[in-house]
């Protein structure tokens, strides 16, 4: 037990304990609907945050197009799954099939455009990416009322609210489970290098496209997944959920939940998805122009904190982090008086010492020698 990282499970353990308590919640009958579709809403906004994290930052690049694969996977697996419902039922059997499908073809158009976007950087590759998910959501605004629905949505069948969210949950620990293994593996530290330095990357041998579509691809698979989860959860499907803003509250989220940072991206995904559900609770009818205005404004003050100079020794301080570290703590680690950085000494660790280094030479020593002597 002691050689256990906890470090690398607290995610696992996070989701695990809340997708218990409401599970046992649900059985129970004291689980009110309107919560269970929040935490549909927040599995659903942790799957799009920890994938779109793999390529904002873990990756380095900037994608603003993954609400479009998340279009693929609801419009897609919610086709298969109008289906497959009135042969198979509404069951695990065409939720599988849907989550299959949906996933597969977001990840295919994940490397289609992938595979010329990735070699831009910066700007450009934000504008590519935007531009590849307003077409889609286009092309599914204009298709015909028989394949996809056209400009009234795609109707969808609703899958029992009582399970959903559970099913929900255990895909957010599917991925984590992908992305947390790809990122400590040696592929997650070539992906790690080319967002460090994508120069030295090359010149150490890295095959940086290769890497760079197998971040782009894992995440717009699991955005697809998220997508048919989303289909399930709404009778009808429209492509106006999967805007421009709909990209860009993702990549606030992982912003805010700190780039790199999973743990982070659950948090914010969480708490971004709750403000959301109470401001349009609280601001009905006209005043629920607000609501974006006090997004807005509760946004800059995360921001602002979590990004000020002068506030670094105070979050240096009181991050969790720091926290989780002094109550973890053991009595070996408590004891600091054998610590190296902390033994008295007049010199100070980081002076620079010098010292004269004496070679023996035979040579010189016999030259050096008496005659007399033998």
């Amino acid at each position: 037990m002691k050689n256990i990282k906890w470090k690398h499970y607290i995610n696992y353990i996070l989701v695990g304990i809340v997708t218990l308590i409401f599970t046992i919640l649900a059985f129970c009958g004291a689980l009110e609907r309107s919560l269970q579709v929040n935490l549909e809403q927040i599995a659903i906004a942790m799957m799009l945050a920890v994938s779109l994290s793999l390529v904002v930052g873990f990756l380095g690049e900037l994608s603003i197009g993954h609400a479009g694969f998340m279009c693929v996977g609801a419009y897609l697996g919610g086709k298969i799954s109008s289906i497959l419902v009135p042969i198979l039922g509404n069951g695990l059997l065409a939720l599988a099939a849907s989550l299959l499908v949906g996933g597969l073809c977001a990840g295919i158009c994940g490397f289609i455009i992938g595979l010329p976007a990735l070699r831009l950087k910066g700007d450009y590759l934000a504008i590519t990416t935007l531009a590849f998910g307003e077409i889609v959501r286009v092309l599914f605004l204009n298709s015909s009322s028989e394949s996809f629905g056209g400009a009234l949505g795609l109707p969808t069948p609703r899958f029992d609210r009582k399970y959903l969210f559970i099913i929900c949950f255990l895909m957010v620990l599917l991925t984590l489970f992908v992305v947390q293994n790809l990122i400590r593996s040696k592929h997650g530290r070539a992906i790690t290098a080319i967002r460090d330095n994508e120069i030295a990357a090359r010149a150490t041998g890295i095959n940086v496209t290769k890497y760079k579509l197998v971040g782009f691809i894992v995440a717009a698979i699991f955005a697809g997944f998220a997508g048919v989860l989303f289909s399930y959860t709404q009778p009808n499907v429209s492509s106006i959920t999967f805007n421009y803003n709909y990209s860009i509250e993702m990549l606030v989220i992982v912003v805010l939940g700190g780039m790199g940072n999973l743990t982070g991206s659950l948090i914010a995904a969480a708490a971004v998805t709750l403000i959301n559900s109470f401001l349009q609770a609280k601001l009905p009818g006209d005043l629920a122009v607000l609501k974006d205005l006090l997004y807005a404004l509760i946004l800059i003050v995360v921001v602002v904190y979590s990004n000020s100079p002068a506030l670094k020794n105070f979050r240096d301080k009181y991050n969790l982090r720091n926290l989780f570290a002094k109550f973890s703590k053991n009595k070996h680690d408590s004891d600091d008086s054998t610590r190296w950085d902390v033994v008295p000494t007049k010199i100070k660790m980081d002076a620079i010492l010098s010292t004269d280094i004496v070679v023996n030479d035979p040579q010189a020593d016999k030259a050096d020698k008496p005659k007399g002597d033998k």
